[in-house]
């Protein structure tokens, strides 16, 4: 999964010059094997400046309490983007209506991620849309579920959004979004995470005296997670529509690999794939492979100044990381020893062969 790590932008320059860079990610594509490339990563805080999100957030939160007084006239058809639990403390007031500067920037926003679009679709490869904090999240969502509208078709989804389980509405909004696609004859694509950005979740709330989002421990986003996939495997098997599911816990990668299973979803089926980060939960990626299904790496490139913050975020993400590198660290152990001990044994068959016959030239293993 080709991932051009650049986020963040603040103005239009930076973001047409990220827009390019996914382009030429996605042009990339042309000259590999099919196989070796399942997505192209897209971060819309890349393509359409942080500040804005912000604002279309905050208008889309305040449409959504007030439907019948509060319309926006530069909205796209859309999937559902919020459930009635969504967090809505980011907008206490009721915020002005987009200047004409922003309506314009937004469409250009909406342009670059067009153009994107037109080019997977050209190159036959699907993108996924990453996931970022509450605050923005919305925007984000409203960016990937209009474009899911007007190009997921057949049964195949060319833009996939994320989900992150460690959020407490994770669940009902996936129910009504993966609804409203059934009523719309859409397929969905959902791509399944943890979620990022705990610490900061828990602070703002905290500072603002309201509950915070995010689930209340460890176990129970474990359990958000495990249901939410639960749910889609039990959707995709039947119907149209695929599923991403990004973990580094090896309980869920068993569960979701055995209900798989069960469901008839395999190596040869486009609707699940599972995924990790390059380097991370190597042992659980090679046995999900070897047991059949389709595994993906998350690549992320790029300036080290942008990709830094990025793989920080993702390294304090979730505790089953740890469980799944301890998992590596103990099977890479096991394979040195193996190994040494494969050494020693030719080592001792060669000088036992030179004993006997001094012409053996003893060879250095």
């Amino acid at each position: 999964m080709l991932d051009y790590g650049l986020e963040h932008a603040v103005d239009n320059d930076s973001c047409d010059k990220n827009a390019q860079q996914v382009l030429e990610t996605v042009e990339s594509t042309r000259v590999l094997p099919a196989s070796w490339v399942s997505f192209v990563v897209v971060k819309i805080t890349a393509i359409c400046p942080v500040s804005l999100l912000k604002r279309v957030s905050d208008l889309l939160r305040w449409e959504y309490k007030n439907p019948s007084s509060f319309l926006l006239p530069w909205k796209l058809k859309t999937l559902p983007i919020f459930a009635d639990c969504s967090p809505f403390y980011h907008t206490l007031q009721k915020p002005s209506p987009l200047t004409i500067t922003e309506e314009r920037n937004l469409e250009l926003a909406h342009k670059r991620l067009t153009t994107i679009c037109d080019k997977a679709l050209e190159t036959n490869v699907p993108i996924v849309i990453d996931a970022e904090d509450t605050s923005i999240q919305p925007g984000i969502d409203y960016f990937t579920y209009s474009a899911a509208v007007k190009y997921n078709k057949g049964t195949k989804p060319l833009v996939s959004g994320t989900i992150q389980a460690y959020l407490k509405d994770a669940g009902p909004r996936l129910f009504e979004t993966k609804k409203a696609a059934d009523k719309m004859g859409l397929p969905i694509g959902i791509k399944l995470v943890r979620g990022a950005y705990m610490s900061s979740e828990r602070k703002l709330a905290n500072s603002l005296g309201v509950e915070s989002p995010v689930h209340n421990s460890i176990n129970d986003t474990h359990h958000c997670f495990n249901d939410c996939a639960s749910y889609m495997l039990d959707e995709v098997s039947s119907g149209s529509g695929g599923l991403i599911l990004a973990t580094h816990n090896l309980e869920s990668g068993k569960m979701a690999a055995r209900k798989a299973r069960d469901l008839g979803i395999g190596k040869d089926s486009d609707k699940l794939e599972f995924a990790s980060l390059y380097g991370m939960a190597d042992a659980m990626s090679f046995g999900l492979r070897n047991a059949g299904f389709s595994v993906s790496k998350y690549l992320p490139f790029g300036p080290v100044s942008e990709i830094m913050p990025y793989l920080l975020r993702r390294a304090e993400e979730n505790k089953g990381l740890l469980s799944s590198s301890y998992l590596d660290r103990h099977l890479m152990i096991k394979e040195l020893k193996r190994r040494m001990k494969a050494c020693v044994w030719q080592k001792e068959r060669v000088n036992s062969k030179h004993k006997q016959d001094p012409y053996i030239v003893q060879v250095k293993v």
